[in-house]
């Protein structure tokens, strides 16, 4: 299905004018709302600034927005195409909504977010009475004891959690042969654009959510690449931030050295607009530490129209091109459209090092999932039957039906089977990716060059959805140096 015909089938929905009860709603505990959307207006490509603009001329409401968004999510999501990109609607996403109206109504908006309705990725907490699950059915039913920090300050920006999105099950860290979006709890997730292709992950669902306007914008995470890439396949914005903008605490990890959530928007000014408000010092995260003083909470003044003149960009061509025509030819069109806009491009710009520390990324990996993922369960999931990784593994064996249908779990078997955070092995690759991807990579580049960024291809074509034999390999994605070097 392309793009125009998959919006021409959500038209009922798409030009909202609700002027009848909408369709049952996805989540327990949702009761059908009696309330008409007072006036029509569009979901589809809705920014930020057009709904705070209606919200403010009384236009619609937060409520008749999370109305309405459910709506979408009915047709769309489980009927109609079927996008499998929402596990589970919140079941308090209306009260939510109409708190936040009647404080509106009494004190004016917190901010650009005050009821706007955001989707969360499955991997971070939230206490309302939804799961936070990473798509594992080892974690169905368990609720969190608290909000993720990020979450925190969503809801003191005024913003509605409007549900949890599908993903990669466990971000794609179970399997070498794993499918990007499919998960035990939610199925195969698909993209809207072509519904037989990957929407790429790990934060499937928020991209595909994203793309199909089943919500305002929503939260990805992105230990490598899964941020940048589900955008790419979705055609939406994603901003992987730097290592300790925002804060870990309450998301289930992968590894600490990289891992981080990050804005997904249909613009740039709504990716900037909600990473304002993720930002912020945890005293619970140390790598926030390092955004003291330094990060901001408001980042759309610094969006300027003529900011690209004198900026000076390389290229990276090496490893990270030719392997797509298609993506090339892309590539090439936005390098002269960036010098028609004024940058200086250096071109090519390569990173000497670039491939060589795949290893030791992988090994770093392997050894911190194992300690960072048992140390969540025990705080965030205490209700859990698995209480570490091995038990995790063991739960995947009893209900390999469901659990692993298509794919094993052979990194959860290597990641067991590491030690502690002071093996030597483990401190060696840790030092190895900082020098190769950071000193030796990335700075090197751009101290060479005097650039003040780095361009590259962020992946290649969306590939056909693959459960047998999982997502094809291939190159072209630049995540990996900045995913490395903790870099944005």
């Amino acid at each position: 299905m392309d793009r125009r015909a998959f919006l021409e089938h959500a038209t009922v929905s798409g030009s909202v004018a609700v002027v009848g009860p909408v369709l049952p709603a996805l989540a327990r505990g949702v009761r059908r709302p009696t309330e008409r959307v007072a006036a029509p207006f569009e979901l589809e490509e809705a920014t930020i600034a057009g709904l705070q603009a209606g919200l403010e001329s009384g236009k619609y409401t937060a409520r008749s927005l999370v109305t309405a968004y459910l709506q979408r999510i009915e047709e769309l999501d489980r009927k109609g195409p079927a996008l499998r990109a929402v596990l589970e609607a919140n079941p308090d996403a209306l009260a939510q909504a109409a708190a936040l109206d009647a404080e509106r109504k009494a004190k004016g908006p917190r901010g650009p977010l005050h009821g706007i309705p955001v989707l969360v990725k499955d991997n971070v907490a939230t206490r309302d009475r939804m799961q936070s699950t990473a798509g594992s059915l080892a974690l169905a039913g368990v609720a969190p004891p608290g909000d993720a920090f990020l979450v925190e300050r969503l809801r003191a920006a005024g913003a509605v959690l409007l549900g949890k999105a599908n993903l990669s099950e466990w971000a794609n860290f179970r399997s070498t042969h794993s499918s990007s979006g499919w998960s035990g709890r939610g199925g195969q997730c698909r993209n809207p654009y072509a519904l037989d292709r990957t929407p790429s992950g790990s934060s499937s669902g928020s991209g595909v959510a994203v793309s199909a306007n089943l919500c305002a914008v929503a939260i990805g995470t992105e230990t490598d690449g899964s941020i940048v890439s589900p955008s790419t396949c979705c055609g939406i914005v994603g901003i992987k931030p730097t290592l300790g903008l925002v804060s870990r605490t309450g998301v289930i990890p992968i590894a600490h050295s990289q891992d981080t959530a990050g804005p997904m928007a249909r613009s740039v000014a709504d990716a900037a607009t909600l990473l304002g408000a993720l930002t912020g010092v945890d005293a619970r995260d140390e790598a926030t530490a390092a955004s003291a003083g330094r990060s901001r909470t408001e980042y759309t003044s610094v969006l300027d129209p003529a900011g690209l003149k004198g900026a000076r960009l390389g290229v990276c061509r090496s490893r990270f091109m030719g392997y797509s025509p298609a993506t090339d030819a892309l590539m090439e069109g936005a390098i002269d459209a960036l010098k028609r806009l004024g940058a200086v491009v250096v071109d090519p710009a390569d990173i000497a090092t670039a491939g060589q520390f795949d290893e030791s990324e992988f090994a770093v990996l392997l050894y911190e999932f194992k300690a960072d993922l048992n140390k969540y369960l025990g705080e965030w999931a205490p209700a859990a039957g698995a209480k570490t990784l091995a038990d995790l593994i063991a739960f995947n064996e009893r209900t390999k039906e469901k659990e692993m249908p298509y794919f094993g779990q052979e990194i959860f078997v290597q990641a067991q089977a590491k030690g502690p955070l002071t093996d030597q092995d483990y401190l060696r690759a840790l030092d190895k990716n900082h020098l190769l991807a950071r000193t030796q990579g990335i700075d090197t580049v751009m101290a060479e060059h005097q650039l003040d960024a780095l361009i590259a291809p962020t992946g290649g074509p969306a590939s056909l959805i693959d459960l047998v034999n999982g997502d094809p390999g291939g190159g072209g994605s630049f995540s990996s140096p900045a995913a490395v070097a903790g870099y944005p």
